[in-house]
């Protein structure tokens, strides 16, 4: 007879980050380790250290990520729209921009 081993380390609930998945124990988002690997290129061993975390809470992250790609880099895009439409509407600046 076969077992199915599972390392539980993402967990998901409402009252935290709204429920997106989330390394568990910790309110750090699964959207954010991918996007230190896909978009920042940073290799497993310097998100851990960077975000000290394990390895294994990292690829547990990267693992979820791949299983749901779709859901979450639509969570990393509407991220992004929203920080483009703070920074053309200046939101959050108290001094004129440099640049222009």
């Amino acid at each position: 007879m076969e077992t199915v081993q599972s390392i539980n380390l993402i967990t998901t609930n409402p009252q935290v980050r709204n429920g997106r998945p989330c390394i568990a124990g910790t309110s750090l988002e699964v959207a954010v380790i991918a996007t230190a690997r896909v978009v920042g290129g940073q290799e497993p061993e310097e998100i851990a250290a960077d975000f000290e975390l394990s390895l294994p809470e990292v690829y547990a992250a990267l693992s979820y990520y791949y299983g749901h790609k779709q859901e979450i880099d639509a969570t990393i895009q509407q991220r992004r729209q929203l920080a483009q439409s703070m920074r053309e509407g200046k939101v959050g600046s108290r001094h004129q921009s440099l640049f222009g």
